[in-house]
């Protein structure tokens, strides 16, 4: 035996999808129903764990062979359920896993069984039927639990279900372990499996607190806008927009953000309907759920595990959130951090309204620093700094940016300067124009233009469209080698989808295809991949001409749905560059388990570390600035510092 394909069926109270897999495994009614399973690719077996039947002793025995791969589609599921079932004292050991649903992923492939095997075109796909039959054995029923002996034709039939799963996981397996994933993302698999089986301890008391505090602020203001208004419902949109046209004439197409920001500059003269916006936006403010999201999922041991999806984002491989969407965690600005936590601590919502108006923008502003280092640790929270515009600077050839960071000047006044042919210094001689060598820094590495800048928040920092052109251009001028390089990317992937050659181009980055994709090879080794990828002909009236584009298969983000998606140059250079940060991010995190240093979980390019006493944020920073042997000529730069809480220094 040298692999074994896994996949379970379970029960739990608790609710799977708002609690992760390792809350869901703590309520005392969970148990495996059925354990299928293939040896070495062979014929499936099922094991009818809820009707008496229990695993044979080699296959048990296997569970802890290290000598065995063990593998299953969401495979960090099996192993979680595995683990508390049959009374393991630890999660069983990920480097013995092989997950099929990231091997997927390496390749662009959806992370669902389902659709992936839908989107492989297997002859035997997953069994419609299965989601009826988790929700008539696996969930709680109006009248409680069902059992086999409650339908025994449709417990077979779930028997059936799950012995196919295993053979479409088998079959998806077949196709993706063609993509041989380098040795370091073997080991970042397992690195990352150990920080979500670790977690990262909440602050309860201030959860909760904020929790309530959150909801009867906006019960207070619902019964205020009702009384301003006489409306049944203030939270409706459409009835909002009624009001708006009775009180004011404006007809309101949508209440978005960037509306009700220019609405509330019309009502000026309309004070009440003012109020009645305001209300609106404090009442809209979704970021304080994620004070219910830790509470749903927080754990016996007071942590939070299971944070981050490895290979979560489609194409560059890097995490996605989960649970609480550590991600994308609202910033925070508040000077008297430590006040505002121990006045909701305290749990009296009038004494905090009395020092702060603006009750939902605190407990915004508070999110991050209800993740605490546990009991005798302390976070050091270190990151890379704008490690984006140093990786494509590198990768494009673009010398005099880096030379700006070997020598630790600010790039943001450097690339002010070098636009607007003046000096600009951050607290000195034109440093008005900083601020637009950074929106310019940030925005416009990917070949994005006026909308780019736009969706930086050009216009709220008081650019004209006459200005934003203008530091298009000036960048573009700036940057020569950026450019090029997004039109070199392109040509390189319209070669290798017309001719099926392999493209080299910076830094030894290969463009290729292969099954039916566009491959990209990083300098790290890492392939990224764009299924089905085809030259296309976009046909254009007028002066323009028709021109060749390039098409794959993927998930559209916003419909959820795998379709045909268009890409360029710039997008792929974007991709380019997410991927290889992700890289460089995932070596300081190899490195950090290497050492000891206990990673909590980490946003974008930034690692929380749980340190002991002994381990200093020195210990944590040399982690950023050793040389990486593929980028040794990249120059990085880490820093940190040390909280009680996660926030954002």
């Amino acid at each position: 035996m040298r692999e074994i394909g896994i996949d379970i069926e379970t029960y739990s109270s608790n609710d799977l999808v708002n609690c992760g897999v390792y809350k869901y495994v703590e309520a005392p009614d969970f148990t495996i129903l059925l354990f299928a399973y293939s040896v070495d690719g062979g014929d499936v077996q099922c094991v009818d764990i809820a009707q008496g039947e229990t695993l044979p002793d080699e296959i048990f025995a296997a569970l802890t062979d290290s000598t065995i791969t063990k593998t299953a589609f969401n495979a960090a599921f099996e192993r979680i359920c595995i683990s508390k079932y049959y009374g393991f004292a630890e999660p069983l050991n990920p480097a013995q896993w092989r997950c099929t649903m990231v091997r997927a992923a390496r390749m662009g492939l959806p992370l669902s069984l389902g659709q992936c095997g839908e989107v492989l075109k297997l002859e035997a796909g997953k069994m419609q039927e299965g989601k009826a039959l988790i929700r008539y054995f696996s969930v709680p029923g109006k009248n409680g639990r069902h059992l086999p002996s409650d339908a025994p034709e449709r417990w077979e039939i779930f028997k059936k279900y799950n012995i196919r799963d295993v053979e479409v996981e088998q079959q998806i397996l077949a196709k993706v372990r063609r993509l041989t994933a380098p040795t370091f993302d073997e080991e970042l698999y397992t690195a990352d499996q150990e920080i979500n089986d670790r977690g990262v301890m909440i602050d309860r008391v201030l959860v909760d607190a904020a929790a309530r505090f959150d909801d009867e602020y906006k019960a207070q203001l619902l019964a205020e806008a009702q009384q301003l208004t006489g409306m049944e419902n203030p939270n409706s949109p459409a009835q909002i927009k009624e009001y708006l046209r009775r009180t004011t004439g404006f007809t309101i197409q949508s209440l978005n953000k960037k509306n009700l920001d220019d609405l509330e500059s019309q009502l000026k003269y309309w004070p009440k309907a003012q109020k009645v916006l305001a209300i609106r936006r404090e009442m809209g403010k979704t970021s304080n759920k994620k004070y219910n999201a830790m509470q749903n999922c927080v754990c016996s041991d007071e942590r939070i595990h299971g944070l981050l999806q490895f290979c979560g984002a489609a194409r560059t491989g890097r995490w996605a959130g989960r649970l609480v969407q550590v991600q994308n965690l609202p910033q925070n600005h508040l000077e008297s951090l430590d006040y505002a936590r121990e006045l909701v601590r305290q749990g009296d919502l009038e004494e905090f309204e009395l020092n702060y108006a603006n009750v939902t923008q605190v407990l915004s502003e508070l999110i991050r620093t209800a993740f605490i280092a546990a009991p005798g640790k302390t976070f050091h929270v270190c990151d890379f700094s704008a490690i984006e515009a140093r990786v494509i600077a590198w990768l494009a050839g673009e010398d005099w940016v880096l030379e700006v960071f070997r020598s630790g000047r600010d790039i943001y006044c450097e690339t002010a300067s070098r636009m607007f042919k003046v000096p600009v210094e951050k607290h000195g001689q034109n440093a008005e124009l900083r601020q637009k060598g950074k929106i310019a820094t940030l925005a416009l590495g990917y070949g994005g233009g006026v909308s780019a800048l736009e969706a930086m928040g050009g216009s709220r920092l008081g650019l004209t469209e006459k200005e934003e052109k203008e530091i298009v251009n000036l960048w573009r001028d700036s940057n020569p080698r950026i450019v090029k390089m997004w039109a070199i990317i392109e040509r390189a992937a319209l070669t290798a989808l017309k001719t099926g050659e392999s493209v080299t181009v910076h830094r030894g980055i290969v463009v290729g295809r292969r099954w039916g994709m566009l491959t990209i090879t990083l300098p790290s080794g890492r392939i990224i991949c764009y299924p089905r990828a085809k030259v296309g002909i976009e046909y254009n009236d007028g002066w323009r001409g028709d021109h060749e584009i390039i098409e794959y298969e993927g998930l559209n983000q916003t419909t959820k749905k795998w379709q045909s998606i268009r890409t360029y140059g710039g997008k792929l250079t974007e991709n380019i560059v997410q991927a290889v940060a992700r890289d460089i991010l995932g070596i300081v995190i190899l490195r950090a388990r290497k050492q000891g240093l206990n990673i909590v979980f980490h946003i974008h390019d930034e690692i929380v570390v749980e340190a002991t006493p002994d381990q200093s944020l020195a210990d944590v920073e040399a982690l950023f600035s050793k040389p990486i042997e593929w980028c040794r000529d990249l120059p990085l730069k880490g820093a940190g510092y040390t909280t009680p809480y996660y926030l954002k220094d």
